[in-house]
C-alpha cells in the first residue's frame, strides 16, 4: 500500500502479535498501517515476523532513532509519513516520546484527529502480555502461551548437522540453529514442522535443549512422523504440545523407547489438527 493512502495507525512494539495486539488492529479501516517501535528486545518474533500474524502493511521505527524526541516531534515524522492520517489507535499503557513522559492523553492534545484507546485484553481473566507469553514459554507451558497468542509459538532457522547418531541409533531429526528467537523449557513438544519453503506443515516431535545422555549439547532437534527428510536447508517449529521434560537416560536403548513414547503421544495430540 503507498504511503500516500495510509489514514490509520497503530503503534506499539507488537512482538508476539497476540491477541491483544489484534484487538488494536481490529480498530483499523482498510487502508491502515501497523508502527512497530523495535526496542531490540522482540524475541517472539523477531525482524519481520510480525508480518505473517496480519495483512496490514508494517513499518519500523528503531525505539534509538526516536527515544530523544519530544511528543511534537514524534507526531511530525507521522504527519509527514502519511499525508492522509486521521486516526491513531493504541493500547491504555502506551508511552513514547523523551523519557517516555508521553501517554496516550497527550495524542489528544497533538494530534487533531481520531485518538482510540484500546483496555487491556483478559483471557479467562488474565490480562494478555507479551512478557506473560515469554514466561509461559519458559516453563513450558506451550497450551497457554499459545491461547494468548491466538496461533501456535513459532520459531525459524537454518538447518544445521547434527550428532549423526539419531538416524543410525534413535530416529532421524532435522537439526535447527534459531537465533533470535526465545525457546522453550528443555524438553519434548508435539509440533509442526515446516520444511524449507513447502506449503505443507509435517506433524512431528521436536526436542529442544541439551543431550544429557550424549555428549550434553545443546540442540533443538525435529523428528518428521512417518517421513524421511533428505535434505533442506531452513525449517520452522510451531509448538503444539508439551510431552515432557529433558531427563538422562542410562542407555540409547532406554532413551530410543522414550522417543517412541513421545511419538505415540504426539500422534494422538496431532491427528485432528492441522496447519
Amino acid at each position: 500500500m503507498p504511503l500516500s493512502k495510509v489514514d490509520s495507525i497503530s503503534i506499539g512494539g507488537f512482538d508476539g502479535m497476540h491477541i491483544g495486539h489484534q484487538r488494536l488492529f481490529e480498530e483499523l479501516g482498510e487502508n491502515g498501517a501497523i508502527v512497530v517501535i523495535e526496542t531490540g528486545y522482540a524475541n517472539l518474533t523477531p525482524g519481520n515476523e510480525r508480518e505473517h500474524y496480519t495483512h496490514y502493511p508494517i513499518f519500523y521505527y528503531s525505539l534509538e532513532d526516536i527515544r530523544h524526541l519530544e511528543g511534537e516531534e514524534f507526531i511530525a515524522i507521522l504527519k509527514h509519513r502519511f499525508p492522509r492520517l486521521v486516526k491513531i489507535v493504541v493500547g491504555y499503557d502506551f508511552h513514547f516520546g523523551k523519557n517516555r513522559r508521553y501517554s496516550h492523553a497527550n495524542l489528544h492534545e497533538l494530534f487533531s484527529g481520531e485518538i482510540r484507546v484500546i483496555e487491556q485484553v483478559c483471557l479467562d481473566n488474565d490480562s494478555v502480555h507479551s512478557h506473560k507469553i515469554r514466561n509461559k514459554i519458559q516453563i513450558g507451558d506451550i497450551t497457554g502461551a499459545n491461547r494468548f497468542l491466538g496461533h501456535n509459538y513459532t520459531i525459524k532457522g537454518s538447518v544445521v548437522k547434527g550428532q549423526g547418531i539419531g538416524k543410525t541409533e534413535l530416529v532421524p531429526t532435522i537439526n535447527l540453529e534459531c537465533p533470535g528467537y526465545l525457546l522453550p523449557y528443555e524438553g519434548v513438544y508435539a509440533a509442526f514442522t515446516r520444511i524449507d519453503n513447502e506449503e505443507h506443515f509435517h506433524p512431528s516431535v521436536v526436542f529442544v535443549g541439551h543431550r544429557v545422555t550424549t555428549d550434553g549439547s545443546y540442540a533443538i532437534e525435529s523428528h518428521i512422523l512417518g517421513e524421511t527428510i533428505e535434505s533442506c536447508s531452513n525449517a520452522s517449529v510451531s509448538f503444539v504440545k508439551f510431552i515432557r521434560k529433558n531427563q538422562k537416560f542410562e542407555s540409547l536403548d532406554a532413551l530410543k523407547e522414550a522417543i517412541q513414547n513421545d511419538i505415540a503421544f504426539a500422534k494422538t495430540e496431532l491427528r485432528h489438527l492441522s496447519l
